[in-house]
């Protein structure tokens, strides 16, 4: 089966969607599809070009198997509502003659992955021309997100209307997938239940990442001594996540000798995460890179709690991978997010799994993050194996890729 995926990440990206799209084309090349993807230069989290790469050229190479075609990208400094679209229409603007080039090679399936949703119009053109089934992979709601979050203050007329576009694309694919249940059921509702629905959760090597792994490089390497309590933020740094309550908890527990916040991580807000620290002076805080993939067992089994946080109004247009990690790394998990999200059902569904409070509450914050670190203080075992265990049972790789490749089989027959 020949298979084409458009969408902007892709590794080198140690996080977020490249990870993702990297492993899928990887393992669907290595069960003997042709695969080939068309996608942007490595930028995230970093917001900015990789190195050995160019955001003003075209370049081809391959990858794990894959056929990769790279496309120009602009990438700002500062994303802001504005800069951000300008980002997102400069991939969907520069890979349109690219996508439209593989009419040659006559795909079987082309999946899109969102965001960005700007790539729609010329997939579904690609797919009419060569009548290869298409699939739209949700991995964000680009435009729910930017209008939870408040990014987008046009009026409630140019909402409606860029919804209604949204609605008018997505019911010409052949299917729709997406990461978790409630943004499945927001999919039926925007295609009014016209598209056939597949779950397609991101997934994690539950092999490579699980629990009991000696964590005591780490605290070599930064200088953590054995009784020191860590708090792990490990991921993008941007505006959804909301990381000034992280900040405010900090200075509330800035008493507690023992206890140190450590932000793993690149993003849009970093510097001024930093600058903000300092100014609350901050010595129970410190700022590191993202670690390499490798590093990451031990890494999971450094933190005492780990910090799951989001602002109101992104829980269900996007959701974090980073918990998939901390999942099969038996971790304890400290989530804000609403109770009617997929997060907070997952919560409520699995008790132990984790904790959950509401987003940008800052007292229901810190007291369950006071109580998570004198649990494991006083006996709470080491690994959370209900996390664990769920991980194992219901996020393993091999079987959600699987699982997709059926799909798509049965999808193009």
């Amino acid at each position: 089966m020949r298979i084409l995926i458009h969408g902007i990440n892709f590794p080198p990206e140690l996080t977020g969607i490249g990870k993702y799209s990297g492993e899928m084309c990887e393992w669907l090349a290595a069960r003997g599809h042709e695969v080939k993807i068309i996608c942007a230069p490595p930028y995230y989290p970093e917001w900015r070009i990789g190195d050995g790469y160019s955001g003003w050229t075209y370049h081809h190479e391959r990858w794990g198997g894959v056929d990769v075609l790279r496309c120009p990208l602009y990438v700002p400094k500062q994303p802001k509502t504005l800069t951000r679209l300008l980002h997102l229409g400069s991939f969907a603007l520069s890979s349109l003659p690219v996508v439209l080039s593989q009419s040659r090679w006559k795909p079987d399936v082309i999946v899109t992955v969102e965001p960005t949703f700007f790539c729609v119009p010329t997939a579904l053109l690609l797919s009419r021309l060569t009548g290869a089934k298409s699939l739209l992979h949700i991995q964000d709601f680009e435009l729910d997100a930017m209008l939870g979050l408040g990014l987008a203050k046009n009026g409630r007329l140019k909402a409606a209307v860029c919804q209604a576009i949204e609605t008018f694309f997505m019911r010409r694919f052949n299917a729709v997938s997406s990461i978790s249940h409630s943004m499945l059921a927001r999919a039926g509702n925007k295609t009014r239940q016209s598209v056939p629905l597949h779950f397609f959760p991101n997934w994690v090597d539950t092999d490579f990442i699980k629990s009991g792994v000696d964590a005591s490089a780490f605290r070599r390497r930064w200088g953590l001594s054995d009784t020191a309590q860590i708090v792990l933020y490990s991921g993008n740094l941007g505006k959804k996540q909301g990381l000034d309550l992280l900040l405010q908890a900090a200075k509330q527990l800035s008493s507690e000798p023992d206890v140190v916040f450590l932000v793993l991580g690149e993003g849009v807000e970093k510097q001024t995460l930093i600058e903000q620290a300092e100014q609350l002076d901050l010595r129970n805080i410190r700022f590191e890179s993202l670690q390499p993939y490798q590093d990451l067992p031990a890494l999971m089994a450094l933190a005492d709690v780990h910090l799951v946080i989001q602002k109101k109004g992104a829980a269900d247009a996007v959701l974090p991978s980073k918990l998939t990690t901390i999942l099969a790394a038996g971790g304890y998990a400290l989530i804000t997010a609403e109770a009617e999200t997929e997060l907070g059902l997952l919560c409520e569904q699995y008790p132990g799994i984790a904790e959950r409070v509401e987003p940008e509450n800052l007292e229901q914050f810190v007291a369950s993050l006071k109580n998570m670190l004198n649990a494991a203080k006083t006996g709470r075992p080491k690994v959370n194996m209900k996390a664990r265990q769920y991980a194992v049972e219901n996020l393993r790789k091999e079987a959600i890729l699987q699982n997709f490749d059926d799909f798509l089989m049965s999808l193009t027959s």
